[in-house]
């Protein structure tokens, strides 16, 4: 895709220099291949002569602060404790989003997708335990209970763009509700020790983010600044401070101060103002009226947009193509040693992959079924139940959230590099067993009766 400038406009260089980066922004597919290329480069460089600088680089310890006000961690952690958060506050505004206007806000609607992502949780756990309990790695059982949103909606945009959008709209709302079920999982059972008074701040800073959103604060930065306290507090206290990014994102306001009418009376009456001007052959910069047109247009669409809509467009694309991708790099590089794929064989690594692959379509399939028959949820006319099983085995793409939740439950132990080259070969299967039954699913089904008949 070549850029093009606008008519009568000369291409600046910047702009030549910022079209590439541009055009992968805008492409479904581009977190997800940048994804795969940072975790081939951390299995080559985790496995080459360079090998014992790939731990050296990750573990250097990075102290960060002003003064006596400092803060140390490795690198690594700086990624999976820090950047890791802004990735977990995008996560928190989708949830958001959902449960206000998409497919969460519908309870008949909700139920189907809820209920799928439950069994899609519970069946890959307890597979996990069926072969890890009573030994030192039934820790893990949270390993395979969450998909990887980011991986399965693109690889469903590129294996099946002729999918009905509500197959979309199920994965996309199931993967919503895993996440936030693995965020519970982190809080409730991957914390560290308590520290009450630690506890006691981030309570305070909690109300405080309330009070902001009470009285009205729309300015994002405010809610920023109260947030880097509120994510040293959790740090200090023992619970996970990704947290602190779905605590934040609950607190952005999610409303606009206008409704569409408004907003386009707004738009109306300035553009009114705008063309009445005598000097609309000009450069509008040097017209006092149209300036101030301009700038009323700017406030009517900043007002028209929702605070968290805001700081989601604005962080989404440096957490699909900059902090996953390095978190990836920083995660996923195995040593094979000795033991090589041998470890595949061990029962923590013969867990995850079952979880993964098998735990999850038979789980998602299953409960919607149950719910469906139930009566609880409505299927959507235009998805098969081949659909459901394919949008299931796409939900065992582990990798973003498995890399980090092994991290949590095993640290640095050996337990972690098997269950990381576990997480990376089911997530592999379950793409490659997702693309098939996507092929064998077809388009909607009210499309294929409609050629049958």
């Amino acid at each position: 895709m070549a850029f093009s400038p606008a008519p009568g406009r000369p291409a600046r260089p910047i702009d030549l220099l910022l079209t590439p980066f541009r055009v992968l922004a805008h492409h479904a597919t581009a977190g997800s291949v940048l994804l795969v290329v940072a975790t081939v480069a951390a299995l080559a460089w985790a496995n080459s002569p360079w090998h014992a600088s790939y731990e050296r680089v990750w573990e250097a310890p990075l102290a960060i602060g002003v003064g006596p006000w400092q803060l140390e961690l490795t690198v690594r952690e700086w990624i999976n404790d820090g950047l890791m958060t802004l990735f977990f506050l995008v996560v928190g505004l989708e949830i958001e989003r959902e449960l206000l206007v998409g497919t969460l806000a519908r309870p008949r609607a909700a139920a189907l997708p809820i209920a799928a992502a439950v069994g899609g949780m519970l069946a890959p756990a307890g597979l996990y335990l069926l072969f890890t309990a009573g030994t030192p790695a039934q820790h893990g059982w949270g390993v395979p209970m969450a998909t990887d949103i980011a991986f399965a909606l693109g690889l469903l945009g590129l294996l099946a763009p002729g999918a009905p959008p509500a197959v979309r709209a199920f994965l996309a709302a199931l993967a919503i509700v895993d996440d936030l079920g693995a965020i519970l999982v982190i809080a409730l059972f991957y914390s560290g020790q308590l520290d009450v008074s630690a506890l006691r701040w981030a309570a305070a800073l909690v109300a405080l983010l309330v009070l902001l959103n009470r009285l009205g604060a729309r300015q994002p930065v405010a809610y920023l600044l109260v947030g880097l306290p509120f994510w040293y507090a959790l740090h200090a206290s023992g619970i996970h401070a990704t947290i602190a990014g779905v605590v934040l994102a609950f607190a952005i306001p999610a409303r606009t101060r206008v409704n569409s009418g408004e907003f386009v009376q707004e738009l109306e009456e300035n553009l009114a103002r705008f063309r009445s001007s005598a000097n609309l052959a000009t450069d509008a910069y040097t017209d006092a009226s149209q300036m101030q047109a301009m700038d009323e247009i700017g406030i009517a669409y900043r007002n028209a947009q929702s605070p968290s809509l805001q700081v989601e467009r604005t962080l989404h694309v440096w957490v699909a193509l900059l902090i996953l991708p390095l978190f990836a790099l920083a995660n996923a590089g195995v040593h094979l040693g000795d033991a090589g794929l041998g470890v595949l064989a061990l029962p923590p690594a013969l867990g995850v992959m079952a979880g993964l692959v098998l735990g999850k379509p038979v789980g998602i399939t299953l409960a919607a079924w149950l719910a469906v028959r139930a009566g609880l949820a409505e299927k959507p006319a235009s998805v098969s139940w081949l659909h459901i099983v394919a949008a299931g085995c796409l939900g065992g793409i582990g990798f973003t959230m498995a890399l980090f939740i092994i991290a949590l439950a095993f640290g640095h132990a050996p337990l972690a590099d098997t269950g990381k080259l576990a997480i990376l070969v089911a997530s592999t299967a379950a793409a490659l067993l997702g693309a098939a039954m996507l092929r064998l699913a077809g388009g909607p089904v009210i499309d294929r009766a409609a050629g049958a008949a």
